[in-house]
């Protein structure tokens, strides 16, 4: 076939549809850039004047995709996007309901979404190609801290279970399938379960039955004894005991105060050929946690994603806990200092490389990963931390002195991430 700019004259004689089709498609091209040019004019100057990528500063993608699972701590995703935070930043997030963490990670894989709300451990998962398959991975900011819980049957109550020592007991005198749901194997409820029965030496590889279920079927699995108990966030603990077919064994953050659980995650990917975009879904995000953090507003808060865009049950499920008012179920109510946080004067959002590190540790320790990987060299690359930074001065939140933390969990042991390998293979309770 020749190039067209060999054919005859009359071969290039344009036809009206093809004049109209150009005349759409400029009309088109003209609106387009007007909306961008309508998002900018939001945008501080002094964020526009920043020069950051390519010598502009401005979004390169206009909207974003941002997939969530119905849960209490996907509030900062959807308060972005309703509260408007994401104009000031020259963008439109679209939040996406989600059915499962595994269909979150498919398709932040494909591209289907440009990021998440999504476990921590399952961005590391797939970096190391453990729960899915190997991806250059990127974590953006930290979304929240504390808020999960470890949920028992009431039928575990009723033989004298009630804390995780009760049920080292019980598992011991009476070997059965006991069964126990976490959300996705690699993520952070994985992690807690596992965490706090290793404490009281239950191995959850060879006691028990451990099984995948997505957070919001939890509930309906319990009721019809699918389980004896399960790990999930909020609301779907304090839904059980609103039911009636469950209590509240332990706190998340019995297990690790503070501890680091849902992130913002793309692709490595996505951050090198939108970092602009990238930076602005972290500014925009970083002002939603400021607002879900003044006490005043979770009220509201708890309204808005209580609605069947977002996690569709009722506003007094989620309320209680929101506010850090707990009832066990059992007959315990206190008032909990490490309720969940979306900022806490930007302690929460800083991506430390040693929470990273963290997770990597424990996929080891559980057979997860075969060998010890490059633990800091890992998070490293997968922890955005000059671009959080960048958008933690656009936002003015406050940054750490270090890159790394330190935690006393439940059973007294002190995470540094200084000497992961020991850590990793210092556990009695391992695979």
């Amino acid at each position: 076939m020749r190039n067209p700019v060999d054919q005859p004259a009359d071969n290039l004689l344009v036809s009206p549809l093809e004049i109209d089709t150009s005349k759409r498609d400029f009309m088109k091209k003209t609106a387009t850039l007007s909306a961008a040019a309508a998002l900018m004019s939001l945008v501080p100057p002094g964020v526009r004047s920043g020069a950051w990528a390519a010598g502009s500063d401005a979004p390169e993608k206009l909207e974003v995709k941002i997939g969530f699972i119905p849960l209490t701590d996907c509030a900062s995703v959807a308060i972005a996007a309703e509260k408007g935070f994401d104009k000031k930043y020259g963008i439109k997030i679209i939040p996406s309901k989600e059915a499962s963490w595994a269909g979150v990670r498919d398709k932040l894989s494909n591209g289907e979404l440009d990021a998440a709300h999504v476990l921590y451990g399952l961005i590391y998962g797939l970096q190391l190609g453990v729960g899915g398959p190997k991806k250059d991975m990127a974590v953006l900011m930290n979304l929240n801290n504390n808020g999960q819980a470890i949920t028992l049957n009431n039928q575990l109550k009723a033989k004298g279970v009630t804390d995780g020592p009760g049920l080292a007991k019980l598992v011991k005198a009476e070997p059965k399938e006991w069964t126990f749901a976490q959300t996705f194997p690699t993520g952070t409820h994985a992690m807690w379960l596992y965490y706090w029965m290793g404490t009281y030496g239950i191995n959850p590889f060879q006691d028990v039955k451990v099984i995948t279920v997505p957070p919001p079927q939890m509930v309906a699995n319990m009721r019809v004894d699918k389980m004896d108990g399960y790990c999930v966030g909020e609301p779907w603990n304090a839904r059980a005991i609103y039911d009636k077919i469950g209590f509240t064994a332990a706190t998340s953050q019995d297990i690790w105060t503070d501890h680091p659980e849902k992130v913002l995650g793309t692709t490595l990917e996505f951050v090198q050929k939108y970092p602009n975009t990238a930076r602005a879904m972290v500014a925009a995000i970083l002002d939603a946690s400021k607002y879900i953090d003044v006490m005043t507003n979770r009220p509201e808060v708890g309204k808005i994603i209580a609605g069947k865009s977002y996690v569709n049950t009722e506003y007094d499920v989620i309320e209680d806990r929101m506010q850090g008012n707990y009832d066990n179920g059992i007959g315990k109510k206190w008032k909990d200092a490490n309720y969940m946080k979306f900022f806490n004067d930007g302690a929460v959002n800083f991506p430390y490389l040693s929470d990273g590190m963290w997770f990597l540790t424990q996929h080891k320790r559980w057979g997860l990963l075969k060998d010890h990987p490059d633990y800091l060299g890992v998070a490293k690359k997968v922890n955005q931390i000059a671009l959080y930074k960048e958008a933690a001065a656009m936002t003015k939140t406050p940054l750490p002195k270090s890159e790394m933390r330190t935690s006393k969990l439940i059973d007294g042991v002190v995470w540094d991430g200084k000497n992961p390998k020991a850590y990793a293979d210092g556990f009695k309770v391992k695979a």
